[in-house]
């Protein structure tokens, strides 16, 4: 039955698979990129029949699935490439049960949303300083050339973020929804003069965003609380949340947005940065909402913008960030990998194995899965900001 689904999904590359007792087909036309798995276990060929989307993950994680004739990125890349047209089998069965789900999974009251997040973020840090660039920032990149590093790139988008916020004075208040480990606040206040609260809900990145303003001599211009967005109570110039809309859940985006639009003050301006898909509404892979990120969904423009419409704000710019993201976890699996040992002797091999399908996953959707990063400039005002887009650029010039 296994076979059967196979010959009708893989209908570029090549795919190799070699079942439980040694025999070998090949699926797919030949062409474009290739990759193979050994199916080790009967268990494993009835998992994969029955719900593909969440067994390969857990398969490969315990052993029974390894990848031949390539790595496990070959492997993902080919079955990526083919998942535009469906799954043909009984997990489209599977998928739209999801579907129907998905407003129950991504419930994120405050209190759940606090525990989802410490499920990821409050990993030992010393996992995260292996693989991301110095400044820890665990967002997508900007590559204005394709040609930079890691670190050039993360740079590039601190400064792309700050050219759209229009931080045209010293002395400007901003709210960061999701700080994270507190990298893009303390470049505001260093940079720009500006006065920043970060709030999240990890108490690991809490406690490392604190100790790097200190170590900074910061601490006067840039504090982070613990606070969910919905706790927020006091008006703000301006509003910026990197990689944190993904983690509100379907639900919440009014008050998410209506959060935004009540505590910026009428002149301000907010860039809401998030992880997007390009073919409309979907569900959130099931192995990662399990094992990464428990409620998080990445959605269309088409279930965002109308929360924004509702909220009063103004959309006054959007751009869409293509392969962006792709490059720059390209980069985090190459470091990984290098330091793959150490990450192992902190945790073990099951750990191991779980980040590098959920990196290079990941890699895969935002080059052929129709993820993208979108970027959403906000304002109460019609005026707020000048006629013309050109200011961004000549501001991203000027600090570059």
């Amino acid at each position: 039955m296994l076979e059967t689904v196979l010959r009708r999904f893989i209908r570029q590359g090549s795919l190799l698979v070699r079942w439980p007792d040694g025999r070998e087909a090949r699926f797919g036309d030949g062409e474009g990129p290739g990759g193979g798995l050994w199916l080790r276990t009967p268990r494993a060929v009835r998992r994969l029949l029955l719900d593909p989307a969440l067994a390969l993950g857990e398969l490969y994680m315990d052993g029974e699935v390894e990848p031949i004739e390539g790595s496990l990125h070959d492997l993902l890349m080919v079955l990526t490439l083919n998942q535009a047209e469906g799954d043909p089998g009984l997990g489209a069965v599977m998928e739209r049960l999801r579907r129907g789900l998905r407003r129950l999974a991504q419930f994120n009251p405050a209190g759940r949303a606090r525990r989802n997040v410490a499920h990821h973020y409050d990993l030992d840090a010393r996992v995260y300083r292996r693989f991301l660039d110095a400044d820890m920032q665990y967002s997508c990149a900007y590559f204005p050339t394709g040609r930079e590093t890691l670190e050039e790139a993360q740079r590039a988008k601190k400064r792309h973020i700050a050219a759209k916020l229009r931080l045209d004075r010293p002395g400007l208040e901003v709210l960061d929804i999701g700080s994270g480990w507190g990298g893009l606040a303390l470049h505001l206040a260093r940079e720009h003069g500006a006065r920043v609260t970060g709030i999240t809900l990890s108490q690991e990145q809490l406690e490392a965003a604190r100790a790097r303003a200190e170590a900074e001599g910061l601490s006067g211009r840039v504090r982070f609380e613990l606070l969910d967005y919905r706790a927020w109570d006091r008006p703000v110039d301006r509003i910026v949340s990197v990689g944190m809309v993904e983690h509100v859940g379907l639900n919440h985006f009014r008050s998410y947005f209506g959060a935004i639009a009540r505590w910026l003050r009428e002149d301000g301006v907010a860039l809401v940065h998030g992880i997007g898909r390009s073919g409309g509404p979907g569900t959130t892979n099931p192995w990662l909402a399990k094992y990464i990120f428990p409620g998080g969904y990445s959605p269309a423009l088409s279930e965002v913008v109308p929360a924004v419409e509702r909220s009063g704000l103004w959309i006054t710019d959007i751009e869409v960030l293509r392969l962006h993201y792709a490059m720059t976890i390209a980069e985090w699996r190459a470091r990984f990998a290098a330091h793959r040992d150490e990450i192992r002797a902190l945790h073990d091999e099951r750990f191991c194995r779980m980040f590098e399908f959920y990196l290079s996953g990941c890699e895969c959707a935002f080059r052929h899965g129709g993820h993208m990063v979108w970027q959403m400039q906000l304002a109460r005002r019609v005026d707020a900001l000048p006629l013309t887009r050109d200011y961004m650029a000549e501001a991203e010039r000027a600090l570059a």
